[in-house]
Parts: C-alpha cells; structure tokens; sequence
C-alpha cells in the first residue's frame, strides 16, 4: 500500500466564510499560549552571570508642610543684598544710561496706556510703527471704545495676539469714559479695575505719564534683577515688592530703564556680554552658564 505524503495526512481544515479572517485574541489580554510561554520564563533559572535588576523605590509623596519647608529652606540661604554694592549698581547704571526712557512714543497718558496694552509680547519698535495711524484715526478714549472690532485689529494686527488686544483696548477705554470721564486715572488702583491692565502697565503710565514711581517688571527687569542677585523671586508681582526696599523709591522708574537697555545692549538672556558689562565686578552673574 503506498504511504501518503505529509500534505496528505494533514487534518483538513475547516471552511471558512468570505470575508472572516481567523480568530485574535482580546485586545489587553493574554492568549493561552503566550500564559504559558510567560510562565515558563518566570520559572526557568537565570543566564550564569546575570544580576537581577533591583526594581526603584519610589519616592513617597511629600506632605504640604514638608514642601513649606523646603521653600523656607532654600528662602534662607537667599542673603539680602549688600546696601554698599546696591549703591555701587545704582551709581553705574545711572552714569551708562544717564537720559533712560520709555521706547514707546506718546503724547499723552492714553497713548502710552495703549501704546503698553500694545506691548505686550511685541517689540517697542513694531508699537511704534503701528500707533501713529492708530491714534490718527482714534484720537481719545471715546473714539477707541466705539471703534468697530474688526477695523480695530486690522489695525494692530502686527502687533501679535490682535483681537484679545483690540477687546482689551475698547473696554478699557470704554471704563475710562464711564467712570474716569475720558482722563486715565492716576492711580494704581484704579488702573487695575481697566481691562488689560496689569502693575507692570500701570506703572509705566504712572512713572512715565505721571511721575510716580513705579518698578516696571518686564522680562530684562525679570532676569537681570535676579542675575545681579537684587532678589530670587520668580513672580514678577513678588519681584516688584522685593525691589522696593531694595531701590530708592525716588529711583524706582529710573531704575526699571536702566535695568531694560542694559539687558538689550550688555547683558542679553542667552550669553551675556560679561567682558564688556560695567557691573562684572559687582555682579554675582547668578544662572550664567556661559557668557561673551
């Protein structure tokens, strides 16, 4: 009798329907085969020479009070700077920047108010290419409230973040009209109840349009201020009361320009020009890793 081929003995299979492929397995579980396959690796012993990896401890979360503490740690090894070396900053900075201003022009408290509101994550160059139409076309508080939304950021789309610009600027002229009259008003709380206005804008309009010292927080102030290590704050509200008793009040705006066209002309973000900069001998360079 003659024997029958491998293909010949086989099982036959069973008929499938067009269409159907053959069964998988659940999504997120185990087939019985791979059960048994992780089963035997778990029993069978280890290569010689191989160390089991020792799994990592987690850390356990940290309590509230445990994190207070810590802040309070390190706020202590944070030493208040040296009124001497203060004076010494405040003497350099004052003879390199001796006619330091605001960038941003203005003719009077509005303008600079909106010219600020502008501001905000755009360089002062490109505010003052975009307010001279601006105020052309909308002269005063009521003007600018009643300025129709689209024509409004067409207008100052260069500036970036244009339409919650152009909101801000409407209702905020639209309160000083209401409450204050059409004038901006002269004083830090009452700024702050106006639609986009922050301590940092309202100290701009205060010490610049008004005479009132105020601290500007921007970001040259922002970094420097801890570089020079006046504070180490990272809250711009926290750095401007850590600046105050710090600063003369007389010097206070005076000192937020110094502080911005030193960080534009020396002392840059990303590579500080140390070997050039006045203040080396009286800066700690707190953070700089690398420097020009």
């Amino acid at each position: 009798m003659a024997r029958k081929s491998p293909r010949a003995r086989r099982k036959p299979e069973s008929p499938r329907m067009p269409g159907t492929g053959r069964p998988r397995a659940t999504p997120g579980r185990r087939t019985a085969n791979a059960t048994r396959k992780a089963r035997s690796v778990r029993g069978a012993h280890a290569p010689k020479g191989a160390r089991p990896v020792a799994k990592r401890a987690r850390r356990p979360a940290r309590s509230p009070e445990a994190r207070r503490a810590a802040r309070v740690r390190t706020r202590a090894r944070f030493a208040p700077p040296d009124p001497a070396r203060v004076a010494a900053v405040l003497e350099i900075l004052e003879r390199s920047y001796p006619d330091a201003t605001t960038a941003l022009r203005h003719q009077n408290p509005l303008q600079l108010l909106i010219a600020t509101i502008l501001s905000a994550q755009c360089t002062d160059e490109r505010v003052n290419q975009t307010t001279p139409a601006l105020f052309a076309r909308y002269p005063d508080a009521a003007a600018l409230a009643a300025a129709p939304q689209a024509d409004l950021e067409g207008m100052i789309r260069s500036t970036g973040f244009f339409r919650n610009k152009a909101r801000a600027i409407r209702e905020c002229c639209a309160d000083i009209v209401a409450r204050y009259g059409g004038d901006v008003p002269r004083s830090m709380e009452e700024l702050l109840t106006l639609r986009g206005v922050g301590r940092k804008t309202a100290n701009v309009v205060l010490g610049n349009a008004y005479g009132i010292p105020g601290i500007v927080v921007d970001t040259h102030v922002h970094r420097l201020s801890r570089r020079i290590g006046l504070t180490d704050e990272s809250d711009p509200v926290k750095i401007e009361f850590a600046l105050m008793p710090v600063v003369p009040r007389e010097r206070w705006t005076a000192f937020s320009h110094w502080l911005i066209l030193h960080g534009r002309q020396v002392c840059a973000a990303r590579k500080p020009r140390c070997s050039i900069c006045a203040l080396a001998l009286h800066c700690p360079r707190v953070g700089v890793t690398a420097s020009q």
